[in-house]
């Protein structure tokens, strides 16, 4: 996964943090491994040691850098970028499936042997999927250790360890710290009545204005809501409920969680990234569109722009049908309608959050008769939350793109358009398209490009694999509330 040896070298003397989280340095002389972008004076290159995953440099015996601390440099970006077995097996420990349901778990969600997924993480991250969940255990427990007061007993069980001595042993090795050190370091400004104040990095630069701006022009009252400039909504997360404020900072976006059971924690800061698209490599991503002169002004305009997303894949397909050939407003009002009569009550002492979005098998007993759209779309509506709830049809993180497109396209009432939004908003494809998007025609024929979709499908050919963050910079010609990050 990582570039050759040279290539690191360079990258580790000049501290170039573009490379943090593609790989990582490990240090023979010292026992020690920090991201590329460490500040301390680089070692001598006969002393690096490159390797692809935090695993694997804790598996090989060195332990993690106090000063550049690489347990917490954004993911790698092949992860979202990627379709194939390992890009899905790594959505999925970084979800909490390892720790929920083991590897067998694991294998039976990618529908290949643990062995199988074994031997092909190893190949790629120099580690099994045991090693990697455990290296986010250990992320998971220093951020509890240093943000929150909890006894070391209830960091460890929601940490995910299974025994008090694991967990020391755990976070000795790793951090060369005994757990009762390692907070006795830590700066005092984590929780606040009982939410954890956390800092989500990001490989800069990050554009906030429509990735903020499309949450919350689209936000579901109740579920969602902008509020004293951060973007708010309820999480249905695996042991229970959250409330999660994201807030845009120059070189972070601020996090505060309040969780029902502190072991979703690493689950609800995975959902979060992934809504954020934080783990994207914008060098790669602008570079590549810069290269047509068409976006090269939009991308130096405004660099960064990320893909809006999702923290559930399921509840933004329902969401796309409720959106179709209508109004963003009408869309919210038609959501608001089922999350009052069909989401789970929650409370929130801090704003207006009221809900969390139904479930499919609580829509799938909607009777349609209720529904105030057009005879067609109930019956896609009704046939999308069935199959959902009697489970012949998974949208998740680890969903095989090209199937899942195949799925959608069977269903009544899909089309191009409702595939590939969902493709790209709750997938995660960021080649997806949508050629067909009224806003999208109307950026072209502005920009001078081909309006009809098979020309725009063809022109479009240059931008690929990052056709999606293509459709970012074309609507960003609109004046759509989307487009602006609300005040």
């Amino acid at each position: 996964m990582h570039t050759d040896r040279e290539s690191c070298v360079r990258a580790v003397q000049g501290k170039d943090a573009r490379f943090d989280g593609w790989f990582y340095t490990a240090v023979r002389t010292t026992g020690i491994y920090c991201r590329p972008s460490c500040p301390v004076v680089p070692p001598k290159p006969e002393n690096m040691v490159f390797y692809p995953s935090a695993a694997a440099c804790q598996q090989s015996g060195f332990r993690a850098c106090k000063r550049c601390r690489p347990d917490t440099t954004p993911g790698s970006p092949e992860w979202n970028r990627r379709a194939d077995l390992v890009a899905r097996a790594m959505r999925l420990i970084a979800d909490g499936t390892v720790d929920r349901d083991g590897v067998p778990g694991l294998a039976a969600r990618l529908g290949y042997s643990a062995r199988q997924i074994e031997r092909q993480l190893l190949a790629e991250l120099g580690a099994g999927p045991l090693a990697l969940a455990r290296a986010q255990r250990a992320q998971t427990a220093r951020l509890l250790i240093e943000t929150t007061e909890l006894p070391m007993a209830e960091v460890a069980f929601a940490a995910g360890f299974s025994s008090i001595r694991t967990f020391n042993d755990t976070v000795r090795e790793v951090y060369a710290l005994t757990p009762s050190l390692l907070r006795d370091r830590a700066p005092r400004t984590g929780a606040q009545n009982g939410a954890l104040t956390l800092r989500l990095p990001f490989r800069a630069p990050l554009n906030p204005g429509n990735l903020f701006g499309h949450l919350a022009a689209t936000a579901v009252p109740g579920v969602e809501e902008w509020r004293d400039g951060a973007y708010r909504r309820t999480l249905r997360l695996p042991y229970g409920h959250g409330v999660v404020a994201l807030t845009p900072k120059p070189d972070h976006i601020g996090c505060r969680l309040s969780l029902s059971d502190l072991r979703d924690l690493p689950v609800a800061i995975s959902r979060c990234r992934r809504m954020l698209d934080l783990d994207a490599d914008p060098a790669a991503v602008d570079g590549q569109l810069r290269a047509d002169p068409v976006l090269r002004p939009l991308v130096d305009k405004a660099p960064g722009r990320r893909v809006p997303r999702t923290v559930d894949e399921a509840e933004f397909a329902v969401r796309a049908v409720l959106g179709q050939q209508v109004s963003t407003a009408a869309a919210r009002t038609h959501a608001a309608r089922l999350v009052t009569a069909h989401g789970d009550p929650v409370e929130d002492p801090e704003g207006g959050l009221t809900h969390l979005f139904p479930t499919s098998a609580a829509l799938a007993s909607v009777d349609p008769g209720t529904l105030a759209m057009p005879r067609t779309r109930r019956a896609t509506f009704t046939t999308l939350v069935g199959r959902l709830a009697d489970g012949s049809l998974h949208l998740g993180v680890e969903s095989d793109w090209a199937e899942a497109r195949a799925r959608l396209l069977e269903l009544p009432g899909f089309g191009p358009w409702t595939v590939d939004v969902i493709a790209m908003r709750a997938l995660g494809d960021p080649d997806a398209f949508l050629p067909t998007d009224l806003g999208m025609r109307r950026a072209a024929r502005e920009l001078g490009l081909p309006s009809t979709p098979a020309a725009l499908t063809a022109a479009a050919a240059a931008w690929r694999p990052w056709r999606a963050y293509a459709v970012q910079y074309l609507w960003a010609t609109d004046s759509h509330p989307i487009n602006f990050l609300p005040v």
